[in-house]
């Protein structure tokens, strides 16, 4: 264990001594508080037209209206552009450096490399979606959210996260340009993003098998505040695939002369 968090702490240095952090999380912030502002706005809005139109009505949720638009409808999207900005280095940029070699024969194991390598980038995403939840405190200063939806919230989060960081440190095993592994693991993130656009034209076997292979169907649930196990197994598989097929792709610089 001590080495898997060596390896972490190293890739999490490298991160903030590189511009990638702090690209990432400028941008990252910027968005989600013009978005956050954005839908607080419209929410007081709509709450001003509830109130003069009809009387006796509930109050509009703010779980509903602001905080589940945010993660469901708009942060899910951004990670998907966000994301292969942290990945694409992680194995790229050893090959590039040259380091690869040492790495690969160093008296770690391949898996305590590629387990320190992905906690250190899940560190870095969960210090962004620590920023996504303190903007979230400015409505319990103001408001009075549900609470416990934001559990279920910020776990599907998590794991949406680390999914799409182990497909993208696989994609980061097989070239030394940053830009090319950014730009396949963006393509593979919006393809798993849009495969459960099927199930609005196809009801067959394969449009419902599509349907459950994208990375929105599973966090539709968590952006409810319902933790359903089928979802939690689904993102643990996708991180586990990414990690075995990461593995596999190192076994395989290894036997190359």
């Amino acid at each position: 264990m001590r080495n898997i968090l060596t390896v972490a702490g190293k890739e999490l240095r490298a991160y903030f001594h590189s511009p990638i952090a702090y690209l990432v999380m400028t941008v990252y912030t910027a968005i989600c508080g013009f978005v956050f502002y954005s839908s607080t706005a419209f929410f007081v809005i709509q709450s001003m037209r509830a109130q003069m139109g009809g009387m006796g009505m509930p109050p509009l949720s703010l779980n509903e209206h602001i905080i589940r638009p945010i993660l469901a409808g708009v942060l899910t999207v951004v990670l998907l552009f966000l994301i292969p900005l942290i990945t694409m280095r992680l194995y790229a940029e050893e090959k590039r450096s040259g380091t690869i070699e040492l790495l690969l024969t160093s008296p770690l194991t391949d898996l305590q490399i590629i387990l320190g390598k992905f906690l250190g980038s899940l560190v870095l995403f969960a210090i962004l979606e620590a920023l996504t939840f303190i903007y979230f405190t400015v409505l319990f200063i103001y408001g009075n959210p549900n609470a416990k939806p934001l559990i279920a919230n910020a776990l599907g989060m998590l794991l949406y996260g680390a999914a799409l960081l182990a497909l993208g440190m696989w994609i980061s095993t097989f070239t030394k340009n940053q830009i090319i592994a950014g730009a396949v693991g963006l393509a593979t993130f919006l393809l798993l993003y849009l495969l459960d656009w099927v199930s609005a034209y196809s009801s067959s076997t394969v449009g419902q098998v599509m349907s459950y292979l994208a990375l929105t169907t599973h966090f539709d649930n968590f952006s409810k505040g319902v933790i359903q196990l089928s979802d939690v197994v689904y993102y643990l598989s996708v991180v586990m695939l990414g990690l075995f097929l990461t593995a596999r792709s190192v076994e395989a610089l290894k036997g190359r002369p």
